[in-house]
């Protein structure tokens, strides 16, 4: 997946096939998109792109509440890696600014889509909207294309056990600590991605070794303070574990991982863990009478579990 930073750069694409987003958590959803365009771009002899934002438009258009309030399901990182897993060609990684926040939908499709990338098709999902205002939509790109020369197809939504999915509804059942429900939603596991560092923690009642996976982007949407039934995957090594998402005196959480294998910690390695159950509530990590055999029993039920 090649990545661009600019539309002149990525004016090279040959008969781009576009859609645009922001593919928080890529899900089911965005996957159909995704292996929309994939066939058409085959069809045309063509790539498939993305159009996407950073920062998120929310933080620019609203600052005094986009930091405390705005959580996303992917840090950038793991967005990057998930489109790509998905099958992406391209993607066009555009400045969002005030300024480009001001451009109406049709300046939008005439300088950039058609003007810049020569777009051959443009798909958007339901109810996709776009523009100053959010003011564009498939019907406006609708009656566009016959004057700048593309075809536009619609995507209707995804629906995984009768429930239409959405990236509010992850971003909810991931912070209810509903992972089944998020990863039925997304297709795939919900992931942390990070580099491990050491952690000094002592329970005298039931030792355990932790380590620390440091979030570095504040937007970052974590589950509820708790444990979780884990895997994780750091180069070619591949372990079975638990995680613990632990509240922080300054209001916060964070993410302390104990490995089952007998493999050393990837301390300092890119690692991705990949959440598959909540086992247990939150625990008071310094009530070590009360968190141990919380601790111990939730490692039991993980230990046993088949995935």
């Amino acid at each position: 997946m090649k990545i661009f930073r600019s539309f002149e750069k990525a004016s090279i694409i040959r008969n781009p096939v576009v859609t645009t987003g922001s593919f928080d958590g890529v899900h089911i959803g965005h996957k159909t998109i995704l292996n929309r365009l994939n066939m058409l771009a085959r069809k045309y002899n063509g790539e498939s792109v993305l159009i996407t934002f950073d920062p998120h438009p929310r933080k620019v258009l609203y600052p005094e509440t986009a930091g405390k309030d705005l959580k996303l399901i992917n840090s950038q990182e793991e967005k990057l890696d998930l489109l790509k897993k998905a099958g992406l060609d391209n993607i066009i990684i555009v400045e969002f600014t005030r300024d480009f926040s001001k451009i109406t939908s049709e300046r939008f499709v005439r300088d950039f889509l058609h003007g810049m990338l020569k777009a051959k098709v443009v798909v958007v999902g339901f109810n996709h909207h776009f523009g100053f205002n959010q003011e564009g939509d498939y019907k406006q790109l609708w009656a566009l294309r016959e004057k700048y020369n593309f075809e536009v197809e619609e995507i209707p939504e995804q629906e995984v056990q009768h429930e239409t999915v959405s990236s509010t509804k992850i971003r909810q059942a991931i912070k209810e600590g509903f992972i089944q429900k998020a990863n039925a939603y997304l297709d795939h596991y919900y992931i942390v991605m990070g580099n491990p560092v050491a952690y000094n923690y002592e329970n005298p009642v039931f030792p355990v070794s932790l380590v620390k996976i440091p979030i570095t982007e504040e937007c970052k949407l974590l589950p509820v303070n708790g444990i979780y039934a884990i895997s994780l995957e750091s180069g070619s090594m591949i372990s079975k574990g638990m995680v613990i998402i632990n509240g922080t005196d300054q209001g916060g959480s964070e993410v302390l991982l104990h490995l089952f294998d007998s493999h050393p910690y990837p301390i300092g390695s890119d690692s991705v863990i990949f959440f598959h159950k909540k086992i247990h509530g939150a625990v008071n990590l310094d009530d070590h009478k009360v968190s141990a055999p919380k601790i111990k029993s939730a490692m039991n039920e993980i230990s046993e579990l088949i995935y």
